[in-house]
């Protein structure tokens, strides 16, 4: 084994209950506390021997703290997001005024989109990385010289060099990376992670990486992994799922955080023959356009829960989106999800192109008529790198092009002249009004707290941060109509979908 730099891998601290980077796709400060795994730092830290990965924000490690822990590494490789950036460059100035001979790496989509910008914003930045980053910071900490590493950026003589793209991992290569179970055991505690509707506590990994699909406000796809659809094998997924059985005795669940984990009806029936006899439970992202003999055979082999994008019930809207799906598909996708046992949470965005008041009113009928366990309502976000953000941007509709406010809280940063900011956080409070206080859902909820102490405790929880946010809500509205039409508020529960 070569010599290598001593190296930690970081998602840094910046906002209080910020969930910033490495796996999540909105980097934002979640209301209800909220945190997805650094899945994408787990394999170059799985590479590299004597490495750590700090996950500062669930596990509550402060600036401090991390300053402290990093005077003890050669090389750092910090996850940064476009709302956490300019937190992280103060981050990194402290640590590097206590380690002035550390070496410093800026990974994640931002760089990718703007490595211009993102070196010129610091000097203490050696390199960031553009696509796919698992071997390029494994080849530097390895001593390769940042002329030789592809799919990075640095500067030289004065100027910016880019060095050519890195080939992306396909399934050989995503076969001999390490598990990301295997970080999680050795640097993560699993229940500092939490998502309201996943059984707690859980872990979760990817099978596969890049997404086929052209929905135009999706980060993942359109920056770092790609629209190639490339995986891992059944068989080594399998293996995955049996070490974390093993290694993690407390877990409830195993969730698979593809992008599109159900494309492609084969590759699902081959991983649900191998997962049936392991008797687990597990969830994963997914597409309505699964018929009933691929949702039955995932049932069978242990699916209680997808999340799902379904985003509008507005034809055009998601034709305006390139969604690739149809409200027909999707109505005929929660029935067979019904027939065969399995539980969806939805995802829907007001504010997308196309909205007016009526696709509104007719999401939020929609939204009723699926009636899906649980729901996340958001306000269209358009995330640089994104179709959408160019789009927006183009037709004059970012009226704010400030991601955030200080604290990290997701500003509505869209607006059309039929259809104001104020207008459409009202549809987001009419939505989840309408949707969870019908009686019918409300006693769902009620029931099965009933039979669960741990969900009991943590739904009552989730309920006071829900019933408090809805209030904060309701006075933003209150105040837009006092407000100076310029005048930048922070907006609770702005943050865009969680998932495609």
């Amino acid at each position: 084994m070569p010599d290598v730099m001593k190296t930690l891998l970081l998602n840094p601290p910046s906002f209080e209950n910020f969930d910033g980077g490495a796996s999540s796709r909105w980097p934002a400060t979640r209301e209800i506390e909220s945190y997805w795994y650094p899945v994408w730092l787990t394999y170059p830290a799985g590479m590299l021997p004597g490495s750590r990965l700090l996950d500062a924000s669930p596990h509550k490690v402060s600036w401090k703290q991390t300053i402290e822990i990093a005077k003890d590494y050669e090389f750092l490789v910090l996850f940064t997001s476009t709302v956490g950036f300019a937190s992280d460059l103060k981050l990194t100035r402290l640590i590097k005024e206590r380690n002035p001979g550390l070496k410093i790496a800026f990974v994640g989509p931002h760089g990718h989109i703007k490595p211009d910008e993102t070196l010129q914003a610091s000097e203490d930045i050696d390199f960031v990385t553009r696509g796919e980053f698992d071997h390029s910071v494994v080849e530097f900490a390895q001593g390769k010289p940042l002329a030789e590493i592809a799919g990075i950026s640095y500067r030289k003589d004065g100027k910016i060099v880019h060095n050519p793209d890195r080939a992306q991992l396909h399934t050989v290569e995503l076969d001999a990376l390490p598990f990301a179970t295997e970080i999680y055991k050795r640097d993560l505690e699993i229940e500092r992670y939490n998502v309201p509707f996943l059984l707690h506590p859980f872990v979760s990994f990817y099978t596969s990486r890049g997404c086929p699909a052209l929905c135009t406000f999706c980060m993942w796809p359109q920056t770092i992994s790609g629209h190639a659809w490339r995986v891992r094998s059944a068989e080594n997924v399998a293996r995955e799922v049996k070490f974390a059985i093993e290694a993690f005795p407390q877990m409830k669940e195993i969730f698979f955080d593809d992008d599109t984990f159900n494309i492609r009806k084969d590759r699902v029936l081959e991983l649900c023959k191998l997962f049936k006899p392991l008797k687990f439970r597990w969830s994963s992202t997914a597409r309505v356009h699964s018929d009933y003999e691929t949702l039955k055979a995932m049932a069978d082999g242990g699916a209680r829960l997808f999340i799902v994008g379904f985003e509008s019930g507005d034809a055009q809207i998601l034709k305006n989106i390139k969604k690739g799906a149809t409200v027909e598909m999707a109505r005929t996708f929660m029935k067979n999800c019904r027939k065969v046992g399995i539980r969806v949470h939805g995802d829907f965005i007001i504010g997308l192109p196309g909205e007016t008041r009526e696709s509104i009113a007719n999401t939020i009928e929609f939204a009723k008529e699926l009636d899906c366990e649980t729901i996340q309502v958001s306000l269209a976000h358009a995330m640089p790198g994104t179709e959408l953000h160019d789009q927006m941007a183009r037709d004059g509709f970012l009226r704010v092009e400030a991601l955030a406010d200080s604290g990290g809280h997701q500003l509505p940063h869209i607006e059309f002249p039929h259809l104001s900011k104020a207008e459409m956080m009202a549809g987001v409070h009419r939505f989840y009004d309408e949707y969870y206080f019908r009686p019918k859902v409300a006693w769902r909820i009620i029931r099965e707290a009933l039979w669960d102490g741990h969900e009991r405790k943590r739904l009552y929880h989730e309920a006071v941060d829900f019933l408090k946010l809805r209030s904060e809500r309701l006075k933003w509205a209150r105040q837009q109509h006092d407000a100076p039409a310029k005048t930048v508020v922070s907006v609770p529960g702005a943050a865009a979908s969680a998932n495609d």
